[in-house]
């Protein structure tokens, strides 16, 4: 019998429409090996469903909840009205302004109701995941060790690219 380790991250969207986005969020959660969950709540088509997830999350033992927000981002209000847990916003390109207008939503909640705001689309997905995991690790080290590990990746990612780039001007 294999044992399902209990979800630390909620990944919240208002509709399927935005897992083309928040997919990234949960591949970089498994890569980091924090478990996590994935729901759609709206909080305009089904604000019930929406508050009462946001409600439970620390019984469910949630430590930080994650929200794609498209058009007026509101999700990330109610979720962040609901729990004490850390609401990080991905703001989605979903409506013709391309995601500023949620972007602009997030940064403007109201002051003590705080909710993190990423960049737009995939890279802010990565790094509402990768931020996640850095509230995770202040209290475990084995996290702390993997965020090492991940940036001296990227790292030597740069130089990588800079070898290539300098190899393809050499004279």
């Amino acid at each position: 019998m294999t044992h399902k380790a209990r979800p630390l991250v909620g990944i919240v969207m208002g509709s399927d429409s935005d897992m083309g986005v928040m997919a990234e969020a949960a591949r970089t959660l498994k890569r980091f090996g924090v478990p996590f969950e994935i729901e759609i709540a709206s909080a305009h088509r089904s604000p019930a469903r929406a508050s009462e997830y946001a409600r439970t999350a620390v019984e469910r033992g949630l430590k930080v909840i994650v929200i794609a927000a498209g058009g007026a981002a509101h999700l990330g209000g109610v979720m962040a009205a609901e729990t004490f847990l850390p609401v990080i916003g991905v703001p989605i390109a979903s409506t013709p302004l391309a995601g500023l207008d949620s972007l602009l939503s997030i940064v403007q909640m109201p002051g003590g109701v705080p909710v993190a705001c990423t960049s737009i689309g995939k890279p802010g997905a990565v790094n509402a995941a990768v931020l996640a995991v850095e509230i995770l690790a202040t209290g475990d080290a084995r996290l702390s060790a993997r965020l090492a590990d991940y940036k001296a990746e990227l790292a030597r990612a740069v130089a990588g690219k800079s070898e290539r780039v300098k190899r393809g001007f050499r004279s």
